[in-house]
């Protein structure tokens, strides 16, 4: 089977599949710093999308697709 090539609208949808689901994020903030999260998707637009942290409601965290393209932010859906 072929591997599909991560593109901006490849990742976008994938996004949207998992939109309301529970998901951990990987994000890495530079300089060997890696922070994870345990957030839902919440709303996906053009070209970002939201999370909102499962451990403290009141925080909301938009990244945009190229985040994902470029790996700066992982998300697993464990």
């Amino acid at each position: 089977m072929k591997k599909m090539p991560n593109t901006v609208e490849n990742i976008k949808q994938k996004i949207m599949m998992l939109k309301g689901q529970e998901v951990n994020l990987y994000i890495n903030r530079g300089r060997r710093k890696v922070s994870s999260l345990r957030a839902r998707i919440e709303d996906v637009y053009n070209s970002v999308f939201t999370v909102k942290s499962s451990t403290n409601m009141n925080s909301v965290y938009t990244y945009s697709y190229n985040d994902i393209l470029c790996g700066e932010v992982k998300i697993s859906n464990d």
